[in-house]
């Protein structure tokens, strides 16, 4: 029997945080809900410059943050780079894949890395449940097919991806799989909202690990109330309060992507050839 072993990045900076805490929820019951023996194990990479080893785990996932993700001159953010590029470069030339998940601040990070497009500040911070319209590769990606078109996730971000190099996209053969809802009365870019950024490795700008409890915590803190009415209005804040826990929303996403990604990741992890040291 094969291990498996998992590095959780929190990438919050020392603040407190409901996403980390979802991710290390749906890894915890990945972990009791296969037979395999799986090991978790957390790295605080921006306030302690913690960094897992990348020989040393299998599953990567590294979640949002605060604050602008272009660099400071800091030393964990060329450990995390050469993280991104070491996964992608291992995956490139080796049988025995290394399988990662990016999270928004994480996503922007990465894509700022590899420069896929303009990563900036919006005009003011997005916070809410927000429709996600698939892109004809997401429609195919085993990790959305299941769920409808648009769906829902949560938004919690003061910077977006927008305006993508298609030809850089088509080099490094990554994919965007899905755009922010269109708004054709406002004059504004569509972000990107999810990218495959190569077989093993896939991003997304919004919280896939949020959870009904999390969001109305989220919505406790004033910034996050006062960003949702300035976005969609009042009447779109009480309709969000009303239907958070709606099954078709963010519980069904959050039921799908990370678990689905963590499953297929165990599914390679186990089929493949035993290593020879």
């Amino acid at each position: 029997m094969k291990d498996i072993r998992i590095a959780l990045l929190d990438m919050n900076n020392n603040q407190v945080n409901q996403g980390f805490k979802n991710i290390k929820e749906i890894s915890e019951a990945f972990q009791q809900s296969t037979e395999e023996v799986v090991s978790i194990e957390t790295f605080d990479v921006r306030f302690k410059n913690e960094m897992p080893a990348m020989k040393d785990f299998d599953i990567f996932i590294s979640s949002g943050g605060p604050g602008d993700p272009h660099r400071e001159g800091l030393e964990w953010e060329d450990r995390f780079a050469a993280l991104l590029d070491g996964i992608l470069q291992h995956n490139q030339s080796n049988d025995h894949k290394k399988y990662l998940f990016l999270i928004c601040h994480s996503f922007q990070l990465a894509s700022i890395h590899w420069k896929l497009g303009t990563i900036n500040r919006r005009k003011s911070y997005s916070f809410g449940v927000m429709p996600i319209h698939k892109t004809e590769e997401g429609e195919q990606d085993f990790l959305l097919k299941n769920l409808p078109d648009p769906f829902y996730g949560v938004d919690s971000r003061a910077f977006q991806f927008i305006e993508p190099d298609y030809k850089r996209l088509e080099e490094l053969e990554m994919k965007i799989a899905a755009i922010e809802k269109s708004r054709p009365h406002i004059n504004l870019e569509r972000a990107v909202m999810a990218v495959r950024f190569s077989e093993e490795i896939f991003g997304t700008q919004f919280h896939p690990e949020a959870n009904p409890a999390g969001m109305i915590e989220n919505l406790k803190d004033e910034k996050n109330k006062q960003a949702m009415i300035e976005n969609f209005g009042i009447e779109k804040y009480l309709e969000t309060i009303d239907r958070i826990d709606d099954e078709d929303k963010i519980t069904l996403t959050q039921a799908q992507i990370l678990p689905r990604f963590l499953n297929m990741a165990k599914q390679k992890i186990l089929n493949r050839p035993q290593a020879t040291i």
